[in-house]
Parts: structure tokens; sequence; C-alpha cells
């Protein structure tokens, strides 16, 4: 068995670079190490675990089993490490050059990240952030591994070593094109049941939130089409006489160059819950702290 004293911690920190981007050229642009470099470290490590760990197929490396099995480990000890380190140097926003990893469906983008970028400028203006989407049922072993700091989603069945808190309580609204010619003077629950709708979902098949309501009220609305992204919708409304049902932030943003209007949904609906999450890991991290400040004020404000 081969003693850790024996190992250069850094090989890892190359593997994990390997693994997340797939690629020697890209791994040492994260790291800022020449490709030479990083090919010299993979090869150590080769010798070290006797398998290849990544095998060439086109332009990617993809990994080996043993590579997959030992890739949530090492991420894992690599969290510790520099949790560790950034408590003994009680982390600078204003010196810092970390990059903050979010996990962030596409309908928040345009309501965090412009705040949160307004707070980086001010307080951290060497800090980076990127804003990526994540399987859902990646999202608590990525928390865990470190590959991301914090994630903001509706209300999740997570484990319990996954904090989160409630950061957003949002309401819906109806968009309709201004001029709408049966919806000038607002739209009651039996106007709302008689015009045509879009549904703005990222999954394939499936009702929205909303006509879980109606269903359990006995209704149903008319889905005419269905499309991945509310901004779309909005342009497509925009155009015609069909409807949207989305969250009324999100909808403040998408309909200012549209000139939607929008009304409220004449329907008792829940808040559209966002919440933040976290790994119990980082409770007392001072940057996983401070970004959770910094995405909980640009949400709330």
């Amino acid at each position: 068995m081969m003693h850790i004293s024996r190992v250069d911690l850094n090989l890892f920190i190359v593997f994990e670079a390997i693994y997340a981007e797939g690629s020697v050229t890209r791994a040492s642009l994260k790291l800022n190490l020449t490709q030479p470099a990083i090919s010299h470290a993979l090869g150590r490590l080769r010798v070290m675990f006797d398998d290849p760990l990544f095998v060439r197929q086109g332009h990617m490396m993809v990994s080996t089993p043993l590579a997959r099995s030992i890739i949530e480990p090492v991420r894992h000890s690599l969290r510790g490490f520099e949790v560790t380190l950034n408590k003994l140097n009680r982390f600078d926003p204003a010196s810092t050059e970390k990059e903050f990893s979010l996990a962030l469906r596409d309908v928040l983008e345009s309501t965090v990240l412009p705040p949160l970028m307004v707070a980086l400028e001010r307080e951290a203006p060497h800090a980076r952030v990127a804003a990526v989407q994540v399987d859902r049922r990646e999202l608590e072993s990525e928390l865990q591994a470190g590959t991301l700091d914090c994630a903001i989603d509706v209300l999740l069945p997570l484990a319990a070593d996954i904090r989160h808190t409630r950061i957003l309580a949002d309401r819906t609204l109806v968009v309709a094109r201004r001029g709408h010619p049966r919806l000038r003077d607002g739209i009651t629950l039996d106007q709302y049941l008689a015009e045509e709708h879009i549904l703005a979902s990222s999954r394939r098949k499936g009702p929205g939130i909303e006509d879980f309501e109606l269903s359990r009220l006995g209704m149903q609305r008319k889905i005419r089409l269905r499309c991945q992204h509310y901004f779309a919708a909005c342009r497509v409304v925009s155009q015609t006489d069909l409807i949207l049902t989305m969250p009324e932030r999100y909808a403040r943003v998408a309909n200012q160059q549209f000139d939607n209007q929008l009304l409220p949904l004449p329907l008792e609906m829940p808040a559209w819950d966002v919440y933040l999450y976290w790994h119990a890991n980082v409770e007392d991290d001072p940057a996983n702290r401070w970004l959770r400040e910094r995405l909980t004020a640009a949400m709330m404000g």
C-alpha cells in the first residue's frame, strides 16, 4: 500500500481537471499549466494507478471505469483541502481570484446574474462565476464533491447534508400580447380556460404546475404549443393570441422588449418558491458563506 507521504497531491488536481474538462488542452488552460506539464502529470498518474485513466476518443479524453470510481472521493478530498485553506486565509473578497460555480436553471439566470455580478464588480473584482445547468439527479453529488459551490432551484428532495433556504417566493402571472382582442380588460377564469395556451417546460411530456391545480379543481386548459424556454414563448405571445403562464420576476424581465401585458392569474396558486442549496461541508467556509449572502441579496433585492 502506498503511503500518502510518497504521493504528489498536485497530481489529483490535474486528474480532476482532465476529468471535468475531457481534454488535456482545456485542463492546461484551466490550471494555467502547459500541455506537456499536464501530459507528464497524467503519465505519473497512470503509473501510480497502473491504469490509463483516460482514453482518447476523437477530441475527447474518456474516463476509464477506475477513473470514474475514484473521481468522487478525489473531489471530496480536494474540497476539504480548499475549505481548510479558506478558513486559514480568512477569505478576502477584494483579492480573491476564485471561480464560483453555480447551478442555475436558465429561467433564473436573467434575475440572479445581473445583481450578483454588480455585487462582485463592487466587492470582488477578480472573482469569476460559472453558471451551469446540472441534471437534478447529479446535484447532490456535485455539491458534495465541490464541483458546485451552490445551486438555486425549486424545492427538491435531497439528503440531509444538503442545506437549503428559501430565497424567493414568486407569484404567477398570465402573459398576453398588448391589444389581445379578448383580454383588454383583464382575464377571468372562464376566459383563461377558453384561450389557447403555451406551456414552457424543459420536459418533453407532462403537465405544468398550473395544470395540477386546474386538475384538482376538475378543470383543464388547451395547450396549443409546448416549447422549452419562456423567452421563446414570450415572443410567440407577442405575435399571436396564445397566452402564457409564468413566474412574475422573470416575466417582467423577459417581456420588456415585447411590450406584452402581464395579467393576474385568475386562479389561486401556491407561491413559486426558489431555494438556495449548499453542502454541509461548506457551511462555515468563508468563501461559500460570502457567496450565499450575495445570492440571497440578489434574489431578495
